[in-house]
């Protein structure tokens, strides 16, 4: 490798004042309202230091929001590989890939994938999960009006369910003696009354019970196999023997690597591989690769988006996903593959199904936009090349080791094809992010997901502000 000198300041063009253009999300003419800048050139670390603070780029143009103005705030997200775990739904998305690749199974039903504007673009709005650990960098008060709406009626609708339970659900006075007796904290049990008998009730079977107490019931039962001391005691203080313990797993779960990178059978029906390419006319795979690129991108606009052919032809395409400001960069402790702008092409069968642009940068991988063939939606190819960028950036942080975060794009609360984004259980500041002469006060925000629940209710705790 040839050595590494310093790269050139970055050249931009700041335009003054707002501007004002036609909303993406809710089509609003003149609501959406940000701060913009031509880059003619920029550095890899600039870029890094810009969509910290809340700005993102489009082809060349990069953009900020004005978040207490615009009509469809939007807040810069990311996620923390390292510590992300891939959800049932997300293991189920791996495993169809496989089975497709292995035996060329294709799963029954329609794919229910919204399309988006980011790496996650087709995300079906089950898979929360993926969002594991979170920041959120936004302004508090602007969060807060922006979830005061959804909050409320979120309210509403828990207030209806009570009231429906409560007529069918009672307090047992029976419940509330053993509660007490066994040294727990004394709060109201519900306990469903079954049928009574005659009324199709067999009483040679056990009562129903509660889906959420039976969950309850084998979380307790797998925190004691983990200490076998403590579970041993406990057994024996109920006068239980510690045999009818169930045996514990000795497997350990699969990492996302293990899911993504299964071995595939020597018969296997078909070859996927991913190749990434810089974005650059220089670069010799990118030039062969352009016109099949091309076509893709404008079978998946027309298709998804109802875009007009016209509107998504060759200098559109180049203009907004191949044209990038950033200068490549190859310094000796950065990846192999360096810093930059690039497409990230799965082939299957010698053919590209799918492009996702990403942008390589000192301390994230950030995502810019997916494209694919809508005749492969029903492998979530939204929500597989997202599992993949995120092991690709658990990758590139073992050469690496500053390189730890992978930037989603933006979240829009009040835009419905974002439901997929959508936080589940709390929202909770942690720390101060920093404050800018030209910025609000911005917080970091930290999401903690949870598992086969809706949403109920998005909280807020503030801390103080520089």
């Amino acid at each position: 490798m040839a050595s590494w000198s310093a790269p050139s300041p970055s050249l931009v063009e700041y335009f003054e004042g707002q501007t004002s253009f036609q909303c993406g999300y809710c089509k609003n003419n003149f609501g959406s309202r940000s701060y913009g800048m031509w880059a003619h050139s920029m550095t890899v670390q600039d870029y890094q230091d810009l969509i910290d603070r809340g700005w993102r780029r489009s082809g060349k143009y990069v953009y900020k929001p004005v978040m207490n103005q615009t009509c469809c705030p939007q807040y810069t997200i990311r996620c923390h590989p390292l510590q992300f775990q891939p959800s049932k739904s997300h293991k189920k998305v791996l495993k169809k890939m496989l089975k497709f690749l292995a035996k060329g199974e294709i799963p029954k039903g329609n794919c229910e994938d919204e399309p988006m504007d980011s790496t996650m673009e087709d995300a079906v709005d089950g898979d929360f999960a993926l969002m594991n650990k979170l920041d959120i960098k936004c302004d508090l008060k602007t969060l807060s009006s922006d979830l005061k709406g959804s909050i409320e009626s979120e309210e509403k609708e828990k207030e209806k369910s009570l009231k429906k339970e409560g007529s069918k659900e009672l307090i047992h006075p029976q419940a509330i003696e053993e509660k007490l007796g066994s040294g727990e904290p004394s709060h109201s049990i519900k306990v469903h009354i079954g049928p009574k008998p005659g009324k199709g009730a067999d009483l040679s079977k056990p009562p129903c019970r509660k889906a959420k107490e039976m969950r309850k019931e084998r979380k307790r039962l797998k925190l004691m196999q983990q200490d076998s001391a403590g579970a041993f005691e406990g057994f024996q203080a109920q006068g239980q023997p510690v045999c009818l313990l169930p045996k514990a797993k000795s497997n350990q779960p699969k990492s996302l690597e293990d899911l993504i990178f299964e071995s595939l059978p020597e018969n296997a029906s078909h070859k996927l591989e991913v190749r990434l390419v810089p974005a650059s006319f220089e670069d010799p795979e990118f030039n062969s690769s352009f016109n099949q690129s091309l076509s893709l991108y404008t079978k998946y606009q027309v298709a998804i988006h109802q875009d007009a052919p016209v509107m998504c032809g060759k200098s559109e395409f180049t203009r907004f996903l191949c044209n990038s400001p950033l200068e490549a960069e190859h310094p000796a402790n950065g990846p192999e593959c360096g810093y930059g702008s690039f497409h990230q092409q799965y082939w299957l069968d010698g053919k590209i199904i799918a492009v996702g642009v990403i942008d390589i940068l000192p301390y994230c991988v950030s995502s810019v936009y997916l494209y694919y063939d809508p005749d492969y939606s029903f492998l979530s190819l939204g929500v597989y090349s997202a599992l993949r960028e995120i092991a690709f950036t658990r990758q590139l942080h073992e050469k690496t080791s500053q390189l730890s975060y992978y930037y989603m794009g933006f979240y829009i609360h009040s835009c419905p094809k974002m439901r997929y984004k959508r936080m589940k259980g709390a929202v909770r500041i942690l720390t101060d992010y920093g404050c800018f002469t030209d910025d609000p006060p911005c917080l970091m925000v930290f999401i903690r997901t949870t598992k086969k629940t809706q949403v109920r209710r998005l909280l807020c705790w503030s801390m103080q502000t520089l």
